[in-house]
């Protein structure tokens, strides 16, 4: 639209509305003791604004319901099927296309077949699932974000990017032992940040010489690809999926989540060019998600995400998106509270350790954070940092996830009064231990107690 307004303006009307609940402190605090102090144990209707993923959350668009109407639930040969396997290929020009009911499922099937014990994968940086799918299988898991991404304060524009001479040196001194290389578009671990193109090709380059393929993981693509446009020289012209099938001919594979920015509800695939890889998948995809024309999802499922994929290369629908995540971040400065800078495009990350500094690190502060902007406002939010990666944690984060066609910024404005409210109160609130956790991933389910 012509015009440099100020006013966020959603691109979309809202047609179907679903309640908030609206709590009191002394509920909130009876739900944290009865869920140990873990928000991933709270019920939905105890939640005011859920800010805990963007993964599955959106909301979906009048045109994806008329395609979940047209759902084809064929087991085998849907024609569901071919629309989805079409939008994916015309995106990443990968010829081989295997649905999975998400992201982890294509972590689980891809690190399966080439992912042994003792190797070594490096990412830019793992986040969660990627990391635990690699350490069961008894490999190594290794980060290496660019030097600008130490400081959660700089004003870098692609901190996302991998250290690519680290990279360089990690294949040279792991002769056999690396499988593959992923690279993570955004980054979700530091901050939701952009991975330039310069740094897609540049790793590209050192794949090649060390003769290793290159996976993306891809869930954020196209917020990716909006910020290439705005930060990158050389793309301002260019549109979204332009830029997006520039990344994807860079890569021999992808593994998505499509509860991101496929704007579905569930689903998600991993796309690949190695004909016999690709065959060894369809393999284990029918032993553990389903038949290769449905892999664990509905036809309707596989409508939703075909129509998402067109839907989420929208500029319009992009500059909303990121715009948003730069007007909650920028409110959050005005009331002196550090989130990782530049904002990224699918949330804002406070910083922590900055702003609960009286709080060591042992007694986990972003996990407090968390736990006081429920029990004050009611709104959820997870923590990244010590929780989530034990020692191998950068930095004691807190993301607010923001879900896609959800909220309005009168939620935004919220959430921001909260973070402010938390802010002023911050010299009270304390530490937490762990009194129980799981083996694998255990921000999911562990238990706390004040300290």
């Amino acid at each position: 639209m012509d015009g440099d307004w100020r006013t966020i303006i959603e691109p979309f009307r809202i047609k179907s509305v679903e309640p908030l609940r609206f709590t009191t402190l002394e509920e909130r605090e009876r739900a944290l003791e009865r869920t140990g102090y873990n928000v991933f144990g709270l019920g939905r209707a105890e939640v005011l604004i859920d800010l805990l993923t963007d993964s599955g959350t959106g909301a979906m668009s009048a045109e994806q319901w008329a395609g979940m109407q047209r759902g084809d639930e064929s087991y085998a040969g849907a024609t569901s099927y071919d629309r989805f396997a079409t939008a994916v290929s015309e995106l990443t020009g990968m010829a081989h296309v295997i649905p999975v009911h998400q992201g982890r499922a294509a972590e689980r099937i891809l690190f399966a077949e080439m992912v042994h014990q003792g190797d070594i994968v490096p990412n830019n940086t793992h986040f969660d699932t990627t990391r635990a799918n690699i350490e069961y299988d008894k490999a190594e898991a290794i980060d290496l974000p660019c030097a600008e991404a130490d400081d959660t304060q700089a004003e870098a524009p692609f901190k996302g990017n991998m250290d690519v001479e680290r990279l360089s040196s990690t294949l040279a001194a792991n002769p056999g032992r690396v499988p593959l290389v992923i690279l993570t578009v955004t980054n979700n671990t530091v901050g939701g940040q952009p991975v330039s193109m310069a740094n897609v090709r540049a790793v590209r380059a050192v794949c090649d010489r060390f003769g290793v393929p290159l996976v993306l993981d891809a869930a954020r693509f196209a917020e990716n690809s909006w910020l290439v446009i705005q930060r990158e020289d050389g793309y301002r012209d260019r549109t979204p999926r332009e830029v997006a099938q520039e990344l994807f001919s860079l890569a021999d594979g992808v593994m998505m989540s499509a509860k991101k920015d496929g704007l579905a509800n569930i689903g998600g695939f991993l796309a690949l060019r190695d004909d016999e890889l690709a065959a060894n998948c369809r393999a284990l995809l029918i032993l553990t998600e389903g038949f290769p024309t449905y892999g664990g999802l509905a036809g309707r499922d596989l409508e939703a995400i075909a129509q998402g994929l067109q839907e989420v290369l929208d500029p319009d629908y992009l500059r909303y998106r990121v715009r948003t995540a730069e007007y909650l971040a920028q409110r959050c400065w005005d009331a002196g509270v550090q989130t990782v800078r530049p904002p990224g495009g699918h949330a804002v990350y406070i910083d922590a350790g900055a702003m609960l500094a009286h709080v060591p690190r042992a007694a986990f502060p972003a996990h407090a954070l968390v736990v006081e902007l429920y029990r004050l406002g009611g709104v959820r939010a997870v923590e990244v940092g010590s929780v989530m990666f034990g020692p191998a944690a950068q930095h004691e984060l807190v993301r607010l996830a923001l879900p896609r066609r959800v909220y309005t910024q009168s939620h935004i404005d919220y959430v921001a009064e909260v973070i402010q409210a938390v802010y002023e109160r911050r010299t009270g609130v304390g530490g937490y231990q762990i009194v129980w956790e799981p083996p694998f991933l255990r921000h999911f389910t562990a238990r706390f107690a004040p300290v």
